[in-house]
């Protein structure tokens, strides 16, 4: 069965009237899927989603500290088993924020789609007018603009690709031929903010926050 989504006009009008992109390139918001192609577990060169995977990233002038965890758990939104991903964001050694994120990845293609999370801006594809978005195309191009979420008035991120030969020092390494993706949403349209991806990695960079370290999560 495919399942195929798309901003409803009124929607997307009222997102344009919001936006301040002066680019007239549209983000892509509709992705023709088909359901027996998605997985729960693999791997794209920018985005994991084999459990036990870990990300660590710190900015030690904010004593922030971000841990990524791919976690052995799924969770069936629809017909679509997702992969749980764990973000826990600390201050100073205190807990700010723990989100759950629903991920499914396609075997044809190799795309990570988002179906939903469990925090601030909580949505889940198929409830309240929410569609699931792609969070990282399987075949990266150059300028290419997508939603990431699609769930009006909760979540509208959305990314362009900006380049895909940037290097970048952390404190896990030098990493190069990094993605840089610019994400914005038009429900904030001042917000705005750069993610680095390293091939083989995943998220190097986000803002201040910096790799510290990567692989499977110690037991």
């Amino acid at each position: 069965m495919k399942i195929l989504l798309s901003l409803p006009l009124l929607a997307a009008l009222a997102l344009a009237v919001q936006d301040k992109d002066p680019d007239p390139r549209p983000f892509t918001d509709s992705f023709d899927v088909d359901e027996k192609d998605l997985a729960s577990t693999g791997k794209n060169p920018y985005f994991s989603l084999e459990p036990g995977y870990q990300l660590t990233l710190e900015n030690p002038a904010k004593k922030e500290v971000l841990t990524i965890t791919v976690l052995d758990e799924t969770k069936k939104i629809g017909a679509v088993e997702t992969r749980i991903v764990e973000e826990r964001e600390t201050v100073d050694g205190k807990e700010k924020e723990v989100s759950r994120n629903y991920f499914a990845i396609c075997k044809r293609t190799n795309s990570v789609y988002y179906f939903g999370e469990d925090a601030g801006g909580a949505w889940i594809h198929g409830e309240k007018g929410a569609r699931f978005g792609m969070i990282m195309p399987g075949t990266v191009l150059l300028g290419a603009r997508h939603y990431q979420e699609i769930a009006p008035g909760a979540a509208m991120d959305r990314a362009e690709v900006i380049s895909l030969s940037e290097t970048v020092e952390t404190p896990a390494g030098k990493f190069e031929k990094c993605l840089k993706v610019l994400e914005t949403t038009p429900l904030e349209p001042d917000d705005k903010s750069n993610k680095y991806y390293a091939p083989g990695i995943g998220l190097v960079r986000e803002g201040g926050m910096k790799l510290a370290k990567f692989g499977k999560k110690a037991k």
